[in-house]
Parts: C-alpha cells; structure tokens; sequence
C-alpha cells in the first residue's frame, strides 16, 4: 500500500482521545513514539535469547462439534487463536494458519507445532475477530481462505479493514469499528471493542496508524473478555474495565513474548502482571496464550508456563483458575 509521510493510509476520520488524525494512541500514552530503530537493534543483536527446540508438540488436538447450544465451549489454536462456541456461533479470535508469523513465507518465526485444530475441521464460521494488525493476529491467507469458505462476518478495529481489502478484494465487507462500539452477531451474542496497551503496523512506515483492542463478548452463558496482546501499568484500563462490565466469566490473556522487559514492558505484560489483570478484571477463570508457538522474544519457550504458575502460587490462587493452555486444549464451562 502506497505511504505519503503525514497521511494514514488506513483511515480517515475524526480526531479523537485516541486519534490525532494521524495515530492512533492508548490511553494514558499520547504521542507515544515507540521503539526506536536504534533500540530495535540493541534488543536484536544484544544476546540473552533462550534457545527453542525445532518442535515443541501439543500432547492436545480437538476437532469440534458444529455447534455448540448450551454452555460455552473454547479450544485454543495456537499462539493467540481462539475458536469460540457459544449459543449456537462459532466465533474465531485472531486465526493464524500459516507456518510463520511473517509478510513473506520464507523467513521470520515459524510456528514449532501444528494447529490444534485442522483447517478443515473447523466448524462453519459465523465471525472473526482480529485485534490488531501484526502478523501473529492478523493472517490475511487464513481470512481469505475463511471467507471463500464461510463468508464469514469479519470485526476489526479502525483501519484493518482497508489493509484486509487491500490484500485481498473478496475481504472488502469487514467491519471496522472504534472502541466502544457494539456488534451484534446474533440476538443472543455480541461483541464490543475496547481499548488495549498496545501499537499496530505492518511495516516500518505505518505504526500506530491502524486501531488495535480487545473484545469483550456477551452471551447467554456469561462475558468473555478475549485480548490478544497489552502491556500493563498500574494505571491501565482493566481494574475500570472490571467495574464496568461486572467481572468476567472467563478472560483469555496473553502471558508470553515479555523479555526483555526494557523492550517488551510496555507492549506485552509477563505472567506476573497477566495475573494481576486476571484479578482486576475479576474474572472467574482464564486461559493463558501468546507463548509457545512462534518464538518472538528472548524467554524460553516453557517459561511463561512456569512463571504463571509461580505468580498464581504467590497469590494462593488455585492453578486451574488461570491455565497457561497449549494448541488443541480444549475449555467448557456450563451456566
């Protein structure tokens, strides 16, 4: 997509508390630059990278039902994709499919185990819910693939829709909202998005000039709060957003891609400060993504799974509230 410097070339709109006709902000970080490339560098060439095995196998694998009438059924993909099934919709949460998290198939992170559910047995998809536009959550050949399959309805925050249609014209019906906006996906379930820590690009020109968020989703079985990748400060949206909304039935958290911390810190939360989101949201119960799949930061791949469990223990909170779930693990809670 053609680049003018001082134009956005995904949106055009109003100037918001979160817009300043050209970026895009989260709360509390007006003019927010950034990493800068000299940054960049010192994390990439700085060592301390934990080694991945090659493989790293999910013992768990899931072929769903169609549908799903009672209760409330969630299978975790790989990485931050989701498939959600609840009062009869399958809803998929940032489906990637493709062996790297990359805009070109032959180099950057490559997935180290399979998805945890086939492509092929996935359920008919009623909506997809993409949170931002990295490459990890936004995957355009698994969108296209899904809508020449299901024609699904497709929610995006501000500004992916005109990268979804520029990368692939069939994807020209996706619907891009703001935060605080609500979409209905059927009487009974509907989704609304909601501001998140984070940033979005594509490429070297473009940061901050896509909306980025998180979901909050309401169904007959209870409120699921699904984000795909925040930072955390003590002055962050979650203990407002838990008021709010009243606690969440289930909160689907990232817990992984968090070292350096002097890189990562105010981008993507460690597993200590998932569990105190986990409590500020007053959630229930939570499932733990964003590790294992695509190495993308400087932690070994097991350890996000053993620093929650550390974090959990620390606080006496039992283990099963918060798992730290792997590809083809599968969740059901009932009313």
């Amino acid at each position: 997509m053609a680049f003018r410097s001082g134009r956005n070339p995904y949106y055009r709109g109003p100037v918001s508390a979160h817009f300043d006709s050209l970026r895009f902000h989260s709360p509390g970080r007006r003019g927010e630059p950034g990493k800068t490339p000299l940054e960049l560098m010192r994390w990439n060439f700085g060592g301390g990278k934990t080694a991945w095995p090659a493989a790293f196998p999910s013992p768990f694998s899931d072929k769903p039902p169609a549908r799903v009438d009672q209760g409330l059924r969630v299978t975790l993909i790989g990485h931050a994709s989701y498939l959600l099934q609840v009062a009869g919709k399958n809803i998929l949460i940032d489906p990637v499919y493709s062996q790297r998290a990359s805009p070109v198939t032959f180099a950057g992170p490559s997935r180290v185990n399979a998805p945890g559910i086939a492509f092929d047995d996935l359920p008919p998809i009623d909506a997809v819910l993409i949170t931002h536009n990295h490459y990890d959550h936004l995957d355009v050949e698994t969108l296209s693939r899904l809508h020449k399959r299901d024609r699904p309805r497709i929610i995006v925050p501000l500004g992916n829709d005109t990268i979804l249609t520029a990368a692939d014209p069939a994807l020209a019906g996706s619907d891009a909202r703001d935060w605080g906006e609500t979409v209905r996906i059927s009487d009974a379930v509907s989704v609304t998005l909601e501001p998140t820590l984070h940033w979005s690009a594509r490429g070297m020109t473009d940061r901050f000039m896509a909306l980025w968020a998180s979901f909050v989703i309401d169904t007959p079985e209870g409120r699921v709060f699904a984000c795909g990748d925040t930072g955390y400060d003590p002055n962050s949206i979650y203990q407002e957003l838990g008021k709010r909304y009243g606690g969440f039935k289930l909160a689907l958290l990232p817990i992984g891609a968090y070292e350096p911390r002097w890189f990562m810190r105010t981008q993507h939360m460690n597993p200590e400060e998932a569990v105190i989101v986990f409590e500020e949201l007053k959630a229930k119960t939570a499932i733990g993504h964003h590790w294992g799949t695509f190495n993308l930061t400087n932690e070994g791949i097991e350890e996000p799974r053993i620093a929650l469990a550390a974090a959990l223990k620390a606080k006496n909170i039992p283990p099963q509230t918060f798992q730290a779930f792997q590809p083809g693990q599968t969740l059901t809670l009932t009313s």
